[in-house]
């Protein structure tokens, strides 16, 4: 079941490269991206990232939203993102099928209030949704006609329509309502079938929900602070999910690590971002 046994103080951020085949994630807190046996350590809290093509990732910083070359290690800035606040980082964020790359940020300390949902698309930095505490399970709609996102603490994944251009129009609505129970989500995947795996911070959990926002199944991993799903591997079967240490001490034992479980369903490519 463990994909990857380095131990990542916040890791998140899973995103497995088509073109390459490859599976990418980032310790939020080490400051670093990993692959399996190899990282790059940054001077700034790096935490998700969409493909671009075969060398070049786009990445997501908490001052800006830059492209990475994969072999050379070159650092391109594309936009400054909340560069004037030095209180806030990026935390969670995905492409969309339009080719756009959602982005959320939040407070270091996670201030309420303090984060942000913004979407980049076509050389365009736009706000979407604030203000929000901690911006989290960004994923879409196989359609590319759907969002869905969440802030962790209110225990509410949202859904908001899209128009073609995969920007949001009309209001956010309840889309699953985890009030009332233990399950905080974090970081979520959309399969092909339209279903939503939402990792669930603090109870080592990831569970699966229908279109209707109807709990249909749910896993139990021995890493209590699960972060962020991804689909993978050859046939997008592989279902991967980040965790965290932070805060556990000597009580951590397979949290911060990666991993990987095979599935009954497939997951959609992960989407290239257009620049």
């Amino acid at each position: 079941m463990i994909y990857d046994a380095t131990v990542c103080k916040l890791g998140e951020g899973p995103l497995w490269h088509p073109e390459r085949q490859e599976l990418f994630w980032f310790d939020i807190l080490g400051k670093r991206l990993h692959r399996k046996g190899q990282h790059w350590q940054f001077d700034r809290h790096v935490s998700a990232a969409g493909w671009v093509d075969e060398s070049t990732l786009l990445i997501a910083s908490d001052r800006d939203l830059f492209r990475f070359d994969i072999e050379t290690g070159t650092e391109t800035l594309l936009v400054p993102l909340e560069a004037d606040m030095p209180v806030t980082r990026s935390n969670d964020g995905r492409a969309d099928p339009q080719g756009g790359f959602w982005i959320g940020t939040m407070g270091l300390n996670a201030e309420d209030g303090a984060g942000a949902i913004y979407r980049y698309y076509r050389g365009e930095l736009r706000k979407l949704f604030a203000p929000m505490q901690i911006t989290n399970a960004i994923c879409f709609a196989p359609a590319g006609d759907t969002a869905y996102f969440t802030d962790t603490n209110t225990q509410v994944i949202k859904a908001v329509t899209l128009d073609a251009d995969g920007w949001p129009e009309g209001e956010p609505r309840v889309h699953i309502d985890l009030t009332g129970t233990d399950f905080r989500p974090d970081g979520a995947v959309v399969d092909e079938s339209g279903h939503l795996w939402s990792a669930q911070w603090g109870v080592g959990r990831v569970a699966r929900y229908d279109r209707d926002g109807k709990e249909v199944e749910a896993i139990d991993l021995p890493a209590s602070q699960t972060s962020c799903p991804a689909f993978g591997g050859p046939d997008l079967s592989t279902l991967y999910v980040t965790s965290a240490s932070v805060g556990l001490g000597q009580d951590a034992q397979e949290d911060g690590k990666v991993f990987e479980i095979e599935t009954q369903t497939k997951g959609q490519r992960e989407h290239r971002v257009i620049m």
